[in-house]
């Protein structure tokens, strides 16, 4: 589905959905669900729906519990980066944020940006638009516990954006890079400059319509 939005002179822009990996990571996607679901004690019956109804068993067990044990933060973080659909990867994100804080999904993330596997990575970016949630009743409801975070996040997913030519990579981290070099100190901002001009020459089309989109241009 398509999205609109509006820039600073009122124009409607019309935001292309995020494709589809390039590559199938469901199996891997499969596996993290199954691990999740042995923890919290619940069984889904393997079929076509089987993710969809594993994400609302994981759900029911785990909304509104502020104290998880440990062993379900690395699980939780697993499924959110392994889960190929950017908006129902936030029923992972979300239960993490609640009982863990905001800073420490933040750097589960982070370090999956920098060390992870290129669907890791790409992952990452996905699950990271979840981060900015207030959550209700969660370690985070009244302060932005990984604000400090974040500007390490940024430069990370723009060095990496400019060096990684993996296309689901390179996807799935635009939408959320700033692309202006105030975001960024000084010896980033030609790093800012080649990632516009990697994006605006890319090959693939969604790529080069989330750069016009982001830099209004």
């Amino acid at each position: 589905m398509s999205v609109e939005t509006k820039d600073t002179a009122g124009e409607v822009r019309i935001l292309q959905p995020l494709p589809g990996r390039a590559e199938d990571g469901s199996q891997a996607f499969e596996l993290r669900l199954a691990r999740l679901l042995l923890l919290l004690g619940a069984e889904v019956a393997p079929g076509a729906d089987y993710p969809g109804a594993a994400r609302w068993e994981v759900h029911k067990a785990l909304a509104g519990r502020s104290e998880l044990p440990e062993e379900y933060f690395e699980a939780l973080m697993e499924a959110a980066v392994h889960d190929p659909n950017p908006s129902f990867n936030r029923r992972f994100v979300e239960p993490a944020l609640i009982a863990f804080g905001q800073r420490r999904v933040r750097l589960a993330l982070l370090g999956y940006l920098q060390t992870g596997t290129d669907p890791e990575r790409a992952g990452a970016a996905r699950a990271w638009y979840w981060t900015a949630l207030s959550v209700v009743g969660g370690r985070n409801a009244t302060a932005d516990e990984g604000a400090t975070v974040r500007d390490s996040w940024n430069e990370a997913a723009l060095r990496e954006f400019v060096a990684n030519e993996d296309i689901d990579v390179r996807r799935c981290i635009l939408p959320g890079l700033p692309l202006v070099p105030r975001a960024y100190p000084a010896e980033l901002h030609a790093l800012v400059e080649a990632a516009v001009a990697i994006a605006r020459s890319h090959p693939d089309e969604y790529i080069r319509h989330r750069v016009e989109v982001q830099t209004g241009l």
